[in-house]
């Protein structure tokens, strides 16, 4: 595995790109978790968020032949192929919302419950907020804040300068601010 890390992405490409299932394998398990992520905080559950990560990388391995270097990292490529996928499947998916049970919040044993019960109802207000920005918007949050990217990565990835990356994440920040208020009026 140490020596799959030092491999650039450029080479597992090349390799992945003449048909290595191996090599396509290096890639899925260097970029599976932030896919997944990324989806995730798109669709808010964990089942759909699997299924759609899993038809990122089947369109991934389809299309690894005809995948053409432009100068982007490969990841942008990945987060394009989610970015569409999760757009189809807000688009054929109805707008209400239904949580399984398996994905309600625990509580934990020191936190007494109705304090869970705020942080739980301020987590579920800011993803519904985060939800109904436009979708760029939340590809930049989940990229700066759930991927640690930096705003440069971002660019390359939405296709836009690091300046413009800036600039939208400080509208963005604002926009929120404004929206969410001051939670400390709910807590004790």
């Amino acid at each position: 595995m140490a020596e799959e890390e030092q491999i650039s992405d450029e080479q597992i490409l090349a390799l992945a790109s003449q048909g290595d299932q191996d090599a396509f394998g290096a890639l899925y398990e260097r970029y599976i978790d932030r896919i997944f992520n990324y989806v995730y905080y798109r669709t808010g559950n964990v089942d759909d968020a699997e299924d759609l990560t899993a038809r990122v990388f089947q369109r991934a391995m389809k299309h690894i032949v005809n995948y053409t270097d432009r100068g982007v990292p490969f990841s942008a490529w990945l987060y394009r192929i989610a970015h569409n996928l999760v757009a189809n499947w807000h688009r054929d998916r109805s707008r209400r919302q239904e949580i399984p049970l398996s994905e309600t919040p625990l509580i934990a044993k020191d936190e007494a419950p109705e304090h869970s019960l705020v942080r739980t109802e301020q987590e579920a207000s800011l993803l519904r907020l985060i939800r109904s920005l436009p979708t760029e918007r939340q590809s930049l949050l989940i990229l700066k804040f759930v991927d640690h990217l930096s705003n440069a990565e971002i660019g390359k990835i939405l296709g836009r300068s690091e300046g413009a990356v800036k600039s939208l994440y400080h509208r963005t920040l604002l926009s929120l601010r404004d929206e969410i208020g001051d939670f400390s009026d709910y807590s004790e």
